[in-house]
């Protein structure tokens, strides 16, 4: 019993809990972010594919 009591009283583990719920929000928030931003570059890209595919020889 107060080796329950004593688990249930420790709060050392709880910190390690939060910077994992930290690391886990802003890994989704990159992810969330790059997805959009991953659209975009890859419009770009195929504009300037297209462009020097179309530029024809030099």
């Amino acid at each position: 019993m107060r080796t329950l009591i004593r688990l249930l009283k420790d709060k050392s583990g709880a910190t390690a809990i939060e910077y994992g719920l930290l690391a886990a929000l802003i890994s989704l928030g990159l992810i969330a972010g790059l997805g959009g931003f991953s659209d975009e570059l890859l419009a770009i890209f195929q504009k300037i594919t297209n462009t020097i595919t179309g530029a024809g020889p030099l």
